[in-house]
């Protein structure tokens, strides 16, 4: 199991860069995928991954394992290059990345990839799975947790708030939502598309104990995660203020990069700067 108390903070900072990296070579590779997302959630995963999740990858079905809901499946790069380096696939398996019969489609099947909870990629599907499974486990009185990460522009989807009213009905305090906070989707940033403010206070108008924190300070990801459920009886919502091609100065806070397939010049800039620092 990853749980741990101590925090290796270097290791899980490794972890996102190595993360952010290899997600890119992959988009540019299969010459698809969703690279400013991928890296805006990279530490979140990184901190799931590396500290905060109950799984072994020797036994990926183990029935006491958390559970892990992408629900922003189209950032699958981040996912599968995450669950590389937590031992679940290897690295070859990476270069076949949206290849021909490749199980590394673009949005995760459960049914092909081990540490794939749900298959997810329609958008507003990942907290109404994850409340299941939280439900499950207190029917079933079992110690095990459910941790879902969801995209912001996302929230735009009704069955997000159906699912939040009944989590907060059912006191699924078992149940972690991460909402990647980084204010860009597909064309444009959100509050220009459906305004999302004020977002905290929605959720906790919803019954939920929300946490507002910087979704790439690695120790406070860490802490707050560990740190759940923030209230018994509650539902936990971790706001996660993060930036879409965050680590590279091209491609922060650009909705272009959504989906912008990296030329071979921009994939050695970004692995320059994500490697060194920037200059």
């Amino acid at each position: 199991m990853t749980s741990s108390s101590i925090i290796d903070l270097p290791k899980l900072e490794k972890l996102a860069t190595r993360t952010r990296i290899r997600s890119l070579q992959m988009v540019h590779r299969a010459k698809l995928g969703h690279p400013g997302g991928d890296f805006s959630a990279a530490d979140i995963l990184a901190a799931l991954y590396g500290a905060v999740l109950r799984i072994d990858p020797s036994a990926p079905h183990a029935p006491n394992r958390d559970r892990f809901i992408m629900s922003k499946g189209h950032c699958s790069g981040a996912l599968y290059a995450t669950l590389a380096g937590a031992g679940f696939l290897t690295d070859g398996d990476l270069d076949t990345y949206m290849a021909a019969l490749s199980k590394l489609n673009g949005h995760p099947d459960r049914n092909k990839i081990p540490g794939v909870e749900a298959n997810t990629g329609p958008l507003g599907h990942g907290l109404p799975i994850a409340v299941g499974c939280a439900l499950a486990a207190k029917m079933n009185k079992a110690a095990w947790r459910t941790y879902v990460l969801v995209g912001d522009g996302e929230l735009q989807e009704g069955s997000n708030w159906e699912a939040g009213m009944c989590a907060a009905q059912y006191m699924l305090d078992n149940l972690v939502l991460i909402i990647d906070r980084n204010c860009i989707q597909q064309g444009d940033f959100t509050e220009n598309t459906i305004c999302m403010e004020p977002m905290a206070e929605r959720w906790r108008s919803f019954g939920w104990n929300v946490r507002e924190i910087d979704g790439h300070d690695m120790q406070t990801l860490v802490g707050t995660l560990q740190a759940a459920p923030f209230a018994v009886g509650k539902p936990s919502c971790v706001l996660a203020h993060t930036i879409k091609g965050k680590g590279v100065s091209f491609m922060e806070n650009l909705p272009s990069w959504h989906h912008h397939v990296p030329t071979d010049d921009e994939l050695q800039r970004a692995i320059g700067e994500l490697e060194g620092g920037r200059d």
